[in-house]
């Protein structure tokens, strides 16, 4: 698990093209690299849509979003395309990455008990170090682009 202060991993993972993505990739700007449950569904679609609307005002501010789930590269890509999403999305179809930064765990809905990912934000700075960290309870899904921008 990862916490305000700590270096960010170096291998984030393999994004919607296969590609290998590094948080050196991004060094000199911020990363907004957050964790949402599952491409397509309600919450997960309100969130992506609202970085997608203020993906402008986000990279003007210095940021690059990196979305995470354990969806495959194939749904990550419908995904993108249905919506179109200018960012990055990151497959982590093993669980490594959404493991290592203690996202994953069990969840409860309509009283059944299951395994998920937390939806989560971890706000990186430029030097790679957790800056801050946007909790399950207080992600905005549908104003999801102003929090982070809101954040100073």
């Amino acid at each position: 698990m990862v916490n305000i202060g700590d270096k960010a991993p170096e291998i984030l993972g393999v994004n919607e093209n296969g590609q290998e993505i590094k948080t050196s990739d991004y060094k000199g700007r911020k990363i907004a690299l957050y964790f949402y449950p599952k491409d397509n569904t309600p919450g997960c679609t309100a969130q992506a849509c609202s970085l997608r609307d203020g993906y402008s005002d986000l990279r003007k501010a210095g940021y690059e979003v990196i979305g995470v789930s354990i969806d495959s590269v194939a749904s990550h890509n419908k995904f993108k395309t249905k919506y179109e999403l200018p960012f990055t999305l990151i497959a982590d179809t093993d669980k490594a990455l959404v493991e290592k930064f203690g996202v994953w765990g069990e969840k409860k809905m309509y009283g059944k008990t299951y395994m998920g990912t937390y939806r989560t934000t971890f706000i990186i700075n430029e030097d790679g170090i957790i800056e801050k960290i946007i909790s399950p309870k207080e992600v905005k899904t549908k104003e999801h682009s102003d929090q982070i921008l809101n954040l100073q």
